[in-house]
């Protein structure tokens, strides 16, 4: 509709104006399921690494929207020029992994430690509280302890990541229809059961007398934890009423610490055949959670990538990112076989690197070598410069309902790795909030531009 510009049209106003409110309100709800999938550590060359290995990009390269993310704390920052001038510029200011949940998580950002509250340690309303607002079904999927940072501060709300007990006890007692995640207390590191038990093995649970409840039907939650419970789930499924609760037979990871020889390369110890695996989890909760007809909200986490680099292993790193691939892929063909990418939002993204992996030769003063190729099957030529968490930007891929409203957040400018926005603003994506600039990636963003946002 034109409007005369000489003479003020009262109809027309009246209609724009209506339209530009139908419009906000339409941006202010979240698409109809919102898939987030966080690998925790996850830098661009942990992904490059993984690709080098298996001699196969991961699906989730293919995604249309490609940017960079940076992840800082509440009063830290990002400085693109600085991170390829100085090598030693990233190992500073970086966020944990309750920081950086916390800002995607809700849109704000807090200090490190902090889960689903601001620096002041006043609440916030997270991505899942206001998903379960909508009458969405809800749910978080780990290869770590579900009551860990990343899962937790979807949900829950607790001045220190570390009151594991608290926070189990708080996810287990809120909205969440699906829970899944390692941090078994009755089995070890192996998927072995222990003979003795501690008090402290059951922190991850919510306590003792919390896990003696679940296991008894007491709080409302299916408790399933055998592999077969698992493949199960992902193949037939549960109802939506029953809430189910999937607690792995294994320590703190589903496999980053089996074995005896952590150093390995990729697969040269035997996964442990005991749990299941992140893309079977996956599943099932989708399964789950798919039932709702108003819709999910999702959260998976490739949570030992983490680990992974920390202790600088590269082989366990690989293989903990190429079982965050395989749960990529699983919830890319749930989409595609489920109502397609007009109903779901994915994102794929990192909470921070982890280990500083770079090519051999790497290092100060601003000396960034890459990753060396040495074909499918081989580790590439890697080393890791760290064994902390940097402040660089990690890689964010989405595609489906809302993925463009990324295109206007993402304003910033990185030498390398092109147009990037910030964490707290995955959030907004995520509830369906358009910037104040809206546009379409292929007008106002070169296509070599986003090539050199993805890539490594």
């Amino acid at each position: 509709m034109k409007i005369n510009r000489h003479k003020f049209n009262f109809g027309a106003f009246c209609f724009l104006a209506c339209l530009s409110l139908w419009v906000s309100l339409a941006l202010a709800q979240m698409p109809h399921n919102v898939i987030l999938m966080i690998g925790d550590g996850m830098g661009y060359n942990t992904v490059r690494a993984a690709a080098y290995y298996k001699g196969k990009s991961p699906v989730y390269e293919d995604f249309p929207v490609r940017y960079g993310v940076s992840t800082y704390p509440h009063g830290g920052g990002y400085d693109p020029q600085a991170a390829w001038a100085n090598f030693r510029y990233v190992k500073s200011g970086a966020v944990d992994s309750a920081g950086a949940a916390t800002g995607m998580a809700t849109g704000v950002k807090t200090s490190n430690g902090t889960i689903g509250k601001n620096n002041a340690k006043e609440r916030l309303q997270t991505i899942g509280d206001i998903a379960a607002a909508q009458g969405k079904a809800t749910g978080v999927v780990t290869s770590v302890p579900f009551s860990h940072a990343t899962p937790a501060a979807m949900v829950a709300h607790n001045d220190d990541r570390g009151n594991y007990e608290a926070i189990a006890r708080e996810m287990l007692t809120g909205h969440l229809d699906v829970i899944m995640g390692a941090g078994h207390p009755e089995f070890d590191h192996n998927g072995t059961r222990e003979n003795s038990l501690m008090p402290r093995q059951y922190k991850y649970v919510g306590g003792a007398s919390t896990w003696e409840a679940l296991k008894n039907g007491a709080l409302g939650w299916k408790l399933i934890q055998t592999r077969q419970e698992f493949e199960d789930l992902a193949k037939n499924g549960a109802p939506l009423g029953n809430k189910i609760l999937g607690v792995a037979q294994v320590g703190k990871t589903l496999q980053q610490k089996r074995g005896i020889d952590p150093a390995a390369p990729p697969y040269v110890e035997p996964l442990n055949d005991a749990v299941p695996t992140l893309a079977t989890m996956t599943k099932g909760a989708l399964k789950v959670l798919s039932q709702e007809e108003k819709g999910f909200f999702l959260m998976v986490e490739g949570g030992a990538i983490d680990w992974a680099g920390h202790e600088n292993q590269l082989g366990r790193m690989i293989e903990e990112q190429l079982e965050f691939n395989e749960a990529a892929a699983a919830v890319v063909e749930w989409v595609e076989s489920h109502g397609g990418w007009d109903r779901t939002l994915v994102i794929v993204t990192s909470d921070h690197e982890t280990g500083c992996l770079w090519g051999p030769g790497s290092g100060p003063p601003g000396i960034f070598k890459p990753l060396e190729d040495k074909g499918p099957g081989n580790l590439p030529g890697a080393a890791f410069y760290s064994t902390e968490h940097t402040n660089t930007l990690v890689p964010l891929f989405a595609k489906g309902a809302g993925a463009n409203l990324f295109a206007a957040y993402a304003d910033e400018i990185d030498p390398k790795r092109g147009p990037y926005l910030d964490n707290t603003e995955i959030f907004k994506v995520m509830t369906g909030q358009a910037a104040d600039r809206q546009v379409q990636p292929e007008k106002d963003v070169h296509p070599d531009t986003l090539k050199k946002a993805a890539g490594f």
